[in-house]
């Protein structure tokens, strides 16, 4: 019996835990939808998570096409395939590196932050002060965060699209010999609007996973400052596990649908 209920009740606990983020999502598109609505925390929030979030794209986009121009070039040589590498660093890039690595790594920076600051807010009671003034805390301070990574999110992605190719072209025409006229005509030829509906939709739902998972777990935070730092690296995990993991399963739908 033992053994049978600590191998349930792990199951159990993540069924909850998915339940739980499925009601506080509801719950976040209601209040979203009610009026009245306020955009200036959406606008604050779309300035700290998109814009404040561009560098670390842009250096990860470009060393990122970089590094595949550079690996695909060395590998398709002895095939004499070698000036086929921009079809190949684009069309990653667009489809899987550009979403997911952006992210990984806004959802590292975003999501803590998110935990932290609403971590805080649950051991000092603030968020009890909100609800004791009659305000709804999921309208003041989830909504705007979950809204504004959903929009930023893609933004950031056809940013990393854009950098992580021209990163790949700069390699490309360096070690392939081709030149960037030559590199820009294979992407025209690869990508099509499918293949940007790849990246771009799941990207908005990444956005969704960062900061509904950030945000949950810091209005789930006790035991002080010690739960406040638990809570922060709790919410990178579970939001970079959610993205992977949702990756694959957004992966298998949009072939499915597209192919």
């Amino acid at each position: 019996m033992t053994f049978i209920s600590r191998t349930i009740a792990p199951i159990v606990d993540f069924l909850a835990y998915i339940g739980a983020l499925w009601k506080l999502t509801w719950q976040t598109f209601l209040a979203f939808l009610r009026p009245p609505w306020e955009f200036r925390p959406l606008i604050y929030q779309l300035d700290s998570s998109g814009i404040g979030s561009w560098s670390i794209t842009v250096l990860t986009a470009i060393f990122t096409g970089m590094v595949l121009a550079l690996q695909f070039a060395s590998g398709l040589r002895p095939y004499g395939a070698s000036m086929y590498t921009g079809k190949l660093v684009s069309l990653g890039i667009v489809r899987e590196l550009g979403p997911v690595l952006t992210a990984l790594l806004v959802g590292g920076r975003v999501g803590s932050g998110f935990a932290a600051e609403l971590g805080s807010m649950a051991v000092t009671e603030q968020v009890d002060a909100i609800r004791a003034l009659g305000a709804d805390p999921i309208k003041k301070l989830v909504a705007p965060r979950v809204i504004a990574c959903m929009i930023a999110l893609p933004l950031l992605t056809m940013m990393a699209d854009l950098i992580g190719c021209f990163g790949g072209m700069i390699i490309t025409v360096q070690e392939v010999g081709v030149t960037p006229r030559f590199f820009y005509s294979q992407i025209l030829e690869t990508l099509g609007i499918v293949d940007l509906l790849h990246g771009l939709g799941k990207s908005v739902f990444f956005g969704y996973m960062i900061a509904i998972t950030g945000c949950f777990v810091g209005l789930h935070t006790t035991g002080g400052t010690e739960g406040v730092g638990l809570s922060t690296t709790k919410s990178v995990v579970a939001g970079a596990v959610g993205i992977l993991i949702s990756d694959f399963l957004l992966t298998k739908l949009f072939i499915a649908l597209y192919g």
